[in-house]
Parts: structure tokens; C-alpha cells; sequence
């Protein structure tokens, strides 16, 4: 079996430093090429056809990670992708799963575990970190909780680009009952932030 090909991804020097240095530690895995940008794991992928990606999710400006996933996915005969990043909220979890990533590992992942899981990817395997994989069974087993109809419109407006206190105009209600709609979509959606919530909503089909 040749030596597994891969393609590092993050937007620190040190962590793709410190990756390559574990990963050349193995004869057969090769580092073929590293991206600190969304874009560039698009474009690197392309060119250097690993065999896994080792992606972050966070790269700063740009695409993140997940959409940067989705894209290398759509290549004719695409790598494994296996996010490998610090954050572990459900939602960033379920946006790296729909975009078709192969495995959710963490930083603190055991470098023995990480060394086997770019082998199992590169066989086809999914490779779980056991605490996410926990959570995805949890989240599959609980229906997710709908929005209200006030709690899409408010949301609508965000997507619109308006302001708390502009929608609380348009709505004719105070700006604290703008952000409680808010709070409570934030919590359904399991975001913590306006754009992340637009984000979700529009994945759902809850809001144009």
C-alpha cells in the first residue's frame, strides 16, 4: 500500500507545524501540501489530490472549514475529510456532517488516535471522537425543536440586514422582546450568534 496522501488545513503555523512534524513520524503518511484558508484547501485539494484532508473549521476570513468541505467534496474523485479542530458545539458538529466530512476529531485527540484515524479515513472508515459521536446519536434521537412564527419573521428581518431596534419598529414591540425571540431561536438552533442563526434557519428551509 502506497504512503497516505494529505493535505493539512488550519490558519495557525504552529498547529500545521506541529502536525506535520507527528504525521512525518510515520513512513506511510505524507504531507503533500497545507492551506491556512478556506480557499486555499479548495485550491490545494485540487492540485496536490490528497487522500485526506485534515481540515479546522475556523479559518479566519473567508469560507470556513465546513464550507470549504462541501466544496473539495464535489470533485470528481474526492479525499476524506476529517475535521480536526476545538470546537465541539452541536452545531458546528452537524455543519461539518451535512457538509460531508468523514470524521470530527479534536485537538486533544491522543496523536496515536489521530495517526489511526487518518489510516481508517483513507480506508473509507468514518473516525468519530467518542464525546461527538455521543452527541450526534443524543441530537439524532431528539426531534429538533421548531420556530415560532414570530421567532422566523424576527429572523427574516436579521437575514434582511436590519438592526434590533429596526425590527422592533417594524414589528411594532420593544427591542427586549427582539432579542428574547432571538434567545429562544439561538437556543432551537443551537447557535450563539445572529449569522449563525440566519445560517440554520436557511439550511432548515425556514427562511428565504
Amino acid at each position: 500500500m502506497s504512503a497516505v496522501r494529505v493535505l493539512l488545513v488550519d490558519d495557525h503555523p504552529v498547529v500545521r507545524a506541529g502536525l506535520r512534524a507527528l504525521l512525518a513520524s510515520h513512513d506511510d503518511i505524507v504531507v503533500v501540501a497545507e492551506a491556512s484558508s478556506g480557499e486555499e484547501a479548495v485550491a490545494s485539494a485540487a492540485a496536490a489530490k490528497p487522500d485526506v484532508v485534515l481540515m479546522d473549521l475556523r479559518l479566519g476570513s473567508g469560507i470556513d472549514g465546513a464550507q470549504a468541505t462541501a466544496r473539495i467534496l464535489t470533485a470528481a474523485d474526492p479525499p476524506r475529510v476529517v475535521v480536526l479542530t476545538t470546537y465541539d458545539t452541536d452545531a458546528d458538529i452537524l455543519r461539518a456532517v451535512e457538509a460531508g466530512a468523514a470524521g470530527y476529531l479534536l485537538k486533544d485527540t491522543d496523536p496515536k488516535v489521530l495517526i489511526e484515524s487518518v489510516f481508517a479515513a483513507a480506508r473509507g472508515e468514518t473516525v468519530l471522537d467518542p464525546d461527538v459521536a455521543q452527541r450526534l446519536y443524543r441530537r439524532m434521537q431528539q426531534p429538533r425543536a421548531d420556530l415560532s412564527v414570530r421567532e422566523i419573521e424576527v429572523l427574516s428581518l436579521v437575514a434582511e440586514g436590519l438592526s434590533n431596534r429596526a425590527i422592533a419598529k417594524q414589528l411594532f414591540v420593544s427591542e427586549a422582546t427582539v432579542k428574547s425571540h432571538l434567545v429562544h431561536a439561538f437556543t432551537k438552533l443551537d447557535v450563539d450568534n445572529r449569522t449563525a442563526a440566519v445560517v440554520a434557519a436557511r439550511e432548515r428551509g425556514l427562511i428565504a
